[in-house]
C-alpha cells in the first residue's frame, strides 16, 4: 500500500537547509570552521599551548616528526599522517597496534573513549613492569591523527581530561600535495622556537629535547 508523503512546509525546509553542521570538539581540519584560539603553528599541526603544559617536538635528525605534551607525570604523543580520501586508517592501525603490543609481551583491549574506539594497553616497561598506555586514533578528511597517552593519565580520568582537551583543540593542516597513505604530514619548528631569546614567562616549548616515548607501533 502506498501512502502519499507528507508535504513539508517551505519554512521548515529552509530552516533545515540553513542549519549549520557543527561539532563541539575537534581535532579540526584546517579547511573547516573551528574555534579561534592562540595556537602554535607547527606546519602540519597547530595546537594550543599554556603554562601548565610542557610541549616538545620529537625530532629525527633536524626534522620534527611528532609532538610530545607533558603534564602531571603523563605524556601525550601526537603524530599526523596522510590518509585515503574515501576511507580512514584507524581500524587497520588499531589492529596493527594490538598485534605489535602482543608481540612485545603486552596486552590490549578496545574501549570507548571521547574520540570513539580506542586501544588500552599494558606494555612492558623498564624491568618488565607493565605500563598502561592509551592509543587513540582520529580519522579526518584525508588525514589521520594518532595520539598516545601514557603515565598517570592512562589511568587517571581527571589528568587525562586535560590532555584530551589538547587533542580536541588540534588543527590538522593536510595540504593539497599528493601523499601516500600513512605518510607522515610534515612538521616544522615554530617561529617562536627559531627566534633567539625565548620568553621564560610564556608557554614552555622545547623543540629539541626528546621527551618520553612509546615504541613506534603502526
Amino acid at each position: 500500500m502506498f501512502r502519499r508523503r507528507r508535504r513539508e512546509e517551505p519554512e521548515q525546509v529552509a530552516e533545515e537547509a540553513a542549519a549549520p553542521q557543527t561539532r563541539e570538539s575537534g581535532p579540526w581540519d584546517a579547511e573547516e570552521a573551528h574555534p579561534e584560539a592562540d595556537r602554535v603553528d607547527l606546519g602540519g599541526l597547530r595546537l594550543t599551548v599554556s603554562p601548565d603544559l610542557d610541549v616538545q617536538l620529537a625530532v629525527a635528525g633536524d626534522q620534527p616528526v611528532g609532538v610530545i605534551v607533558l603534564y602531571q607525570e603523563s605524556a601525550l604523543q601526537l603524530h599526523a599522517f596522510a590518509a585515503p580520501k574515501r576511507s580512514g586508517l584507524w581500524d587497520d592501525v588499531r589492529t596493527k597496534l594490538a598485534a605489535g603490543v602482543k608481540d612485545a609481551g603486552g596486552t590490549t583491549e578496545e574501549r570507548q573513549g571521547p574520540f570513539g574506539t580506542e586501544l588500552f594497553g599494558q606494555v612492558p616497561g623498564d624491568g618488565g613492569t607493565p605500563q598502561p598506555v592509551r592509543y587513540l586514533g582520529i580519522d579526518g578528511p584525508r588525514w589521520f591523527l594518532r595520539a598516545v597517552i601514557s603515565g598517570r593519565a592512562a589511568l587517571d580520568e581527571t589528568i587525562a581530561a586535560r590532555l584530551e582537551e589538547v587533542i580536541g583543540d588540534v588543527v590538522v593542516v593536510r595540504g593539497e600535495e599528493p601523499m601516500a597513505p600513512e605518510e607522515a604530514i610534515v612538521l616544522r619548528l615554530p617561529s617562536e622556537a627559531r627566534a633567539a631569546g625565548a620568553d621564560d614567562e610564556g608557554p614552555k616549548l622545547n623543540p629539541f629535547k626528546r621527551g618520553p616515548e612509546i615504541s613506534e607501533l603502526r
